[in-house]
């Protein structure tokens, strides 16, 4: 099969990509190609933020078993070996198809950077599958320009070679990937054909965030991507070629924005904002545990009123999409539908236990009423090549990677005392000689602010940035003492949770810690809300009515390490918040947060306990060559002081 690159004003090279076929439909181009005036039916299957997510993992659903009622039934859903075993039987049900990924293949999982080359895993895997096209997300540039290169042979070593696509990105002179050094390795767009007819696939990455919270070269930059878009679009339609497919990283509510100010582009492939497209039956129904963000398709108009299907593919290798358009004589959509396929076993249990004969049958014919639930097998071969890559991740959980010569205690909440009702003492997860130290009590957990120091520290060589984190102390799991594997430090914090960076003003910093402040004593019986903060001190006094219990915030200049006190007075200045998806959106009461508006809010993608493993290899190192990961210096802990805290009822 023959692919057309483009350049950016026109086309520029053609790429020999042997043995790489979609369908079994991908035709020579014609020597006189037929004019394009015909109509076509094209089938797009698609994935995007995969994330280095390539094991399967489990989901629990609502699905209506043998009596007719509604049980959690948890099966094992999703993993890249699921991905190709769906592209694969859904191609084969179509005559002429596309393979796309929309980006944000890399980072999020050990599978990323502790298994084989830097990526070489999500290559090998995303080459079971050959697709057609992949746009560069931010996440490619993690690890800078010459990482990104790799990551590019390392697709391209076999005899796959996916067009990789950016049309809004200028690298820098120096850059392993100028052209000058790196030509064709990414372009702006890449022509297909099916059916005899030419289509148009062109790139996007996503700028703003990419510049700021990913590691490009300095001196690579990203354009306007509607700009870069609307150029693509007008070299393509310059050659004769009507249909054209924009495949980007730019997030569900930016391409709803950038539809709008295009004229020609027919279908958006999406990426970038992990959105769950489909009915509202994935939340409500079966709780699929997301929200669906809109329809799939959704259906736009361009700034000429012409048809536009966007789509999205949620995350994690969970959903292949699959998107049916059907274009007219002039190369106008004339239909488009499709199914978000979410991707599940077989191996259905209810309360532990295997379903039985009745129930499954009554779970089969459920997920096929569901329309989106697809069970399908693993691929094996592609099963085969992840394995010894997964042998390598589970070897890297058990080396010892750093040392605690001093026990690191853990404590959800400071103060409490052995005799306190259970679930409020929190402290059965430290020794006796932790819990009688008076410092644990009065400050909180060692290894809870550890952890959110860690993310501040972090955050501050990469990433864009932070003044301040913020870790509830419930989401730190188990204190650390002696050697520490790496599996030990994941369990540190096990819930795989994804970091954000909100810009947040004084009143908002003020009022998220009274959201944990009041999650924790307001009568809801949690200790996991509690505050924990890098960058930032605070007193509390429970006994205080909401809104009141926490004083004299101060905030850690990082250039000096001078504190001073938060400027509570100034509306307009804001600070850079490093802080879990999980309390970002809501999470154990952080309602402030929840209401930071998208324009202030980004996903940085990076996975928290990546960010707290690279901490800990900073550490200084002891005799034996190991970090050596010991309490912090007592100025660094947030809670400064707490008042009556565990006498305010008879709990």
């Amino acid at each position: 099969m023959k692919r057309l690159v483009s350049g950016g004003v026109g086309l520029a090279a053609v790429l020999l990509a042997a043995g790489c076929l979609s369908s079994g439909d991908d035709d020579p181009i014609p020597v006189n190609p037929e004019p394009q005036g015909r109509p076509l039916a094209l089938t797009i299957l698609h994935v995007n933020d995969h994330h280095s997510h390539l094991d399967a993992t489990s989901a629990t659903l609502q699905l209506k078993v043998a009596d007719g009622s509604r049980k959690a039934v948890a099966v094992s859903a999703g993993g890249f070996p699921r991905v190709k075993a769906a592209i694969d039987q859904l191609a084969a049900k179509s005559t002429h198809v596309l393979k796309l990924h929309a980006g944000d293949a890399l980072t999020g999982t050990l599978y990323f950077n502790r298994a084989g080359e830097m990526g070489e895993p999500d290559a090998a895997l995303m080459n079971t599958v050959c697709f057609d096209a992949f746009a560069l997300g931010n996440h490619e540039f993690d690890k800078g320009d010459s990482g990104l290169k790799h990551f590019i042979d390392l697709l391209h070593a076999g005899s796959c070679r996916t067009p990789v696509l950016s049309a809004n990105v200028s690298f820098a002179a120096s850059s392993a990937l100028h052209p000058s050094r790196a030509a064709g390795a990414v372009s702006p767009s890449t022509v297909v054909v099916r059916h005899g007819q030419k289509i148009g696939i062109i790139g996007l990455t996503i700028a703003a965030k990419t510049q700021a919270s990913s590691s490009p070269d300095k001196g690579t930059v990203f354009e306007d991507e509607a700009v870069a878009a609307q150029r693509e679009i007008d070299a393509l339609r310059k050659q004769g070629i009507d249909k054209i497919i924009l495949l980007s990283h730019t997030g569900y509510g930016y391409d709803k924005q950038i539809i709008a100010r295009l004229d020609g582009v027919d279908v958006l492939v999406g990426g970038d904002s992990h959105t769950l497209l489909g009915p509202d039956a994935m939340a409500g129904t079966y709780a699929l545990g997301a929200t669906p963000g809109g329809a799939y398709p959704t259906r736009m108009t361009d700034k000429q009123g012409k048809p536009v299907c966007l789509v999205q593919a949620w995350e994690y290798s969970r959903v292949v999409g699959e998107l049916k358009v059907e274009f007219d004589a002039r190369g106008e959509i004339s239909k488009c539908e499709g199914t978000p396929h979410v991707l599940i076993g077989d191996d259905f249990a209810i309360g532990g236990a295997a379903a039985g004969a009745p129930d499954r049958a009554a779970i089969l014919a459920d997920v096929q009423a569901s329309g989106f639930l697809k069970v399908v097998a693993p691929d094996a071969a592609a099963a085969q090549l992840l394995q010894p890559f997964k042998l390598q991740v589970d070897a890297f959980n058990k080396t010892v990677v750093a040392q605690a010569p001093d026990e690191l205690c853990s404590r959800r909440v400071p103060g409490g005392s052995p005799t306190q009702t259970a679930g409020w003492n929190d402290y059965g997860r430290s020794s006796a000689a932790c819990n009688a130290l008076g410092d644990v009590t009065r400050r909180g957990g060692d290894i809870q602010q550890i952890v959110a120091q860690a993310f501040l520290e972090i955050a501050q060589k990469a990433y864009g940035g932070a003044d301040l984190t913020l870790q509830s102390g419930g989401g730190v799991r188990v204190p650390l003492q002696g050697d520490i594997t790496a599996g030990r430090a994941i369990e540190v914090v096990p819930f795989g949770n994804q970091l954000y960076r909100l810009e947040v003003t004084a009143t908002e910093i003020k009022n998220l810690l009274e959201d944990g402040i009041e999650a924790t004593y307001g009568g809801t019986g949690a200790t996991g809300p509690y505050p924990y903060t890098g960058g930032l001190r605070w007193d509390v006094d429970a006994t205080q009515p909401k809104g009141s219990r926490v004083s004299n915030i101060e905030l850690r200049d990082s250039a000096t390490g001078n504190w001073g006190l938060l400027d509570l007075g100034n509306a307009t200045r804001t600070y850079k918040l490093f802080v879990l998806s999980f309390n970002a959106n809501g999470g154990d009461g952080y309602a402030t947060l929840a209401a930071v508006p998208a324009a202030r809010r980004l996903d940085v993608g990076v996975l928290d306990a990546d960010v707290f493993l690279e901490y800990i290899a900073a550490q200084p190192k002891g005799t034996n060559g190991l970090p050596q990961l010991r309490k912090l210096e007592p100025g660094l802990y947030s809670t400064k002081s707490h008042k009556d805290v565990w006498t305010l009822s008879t709990r």
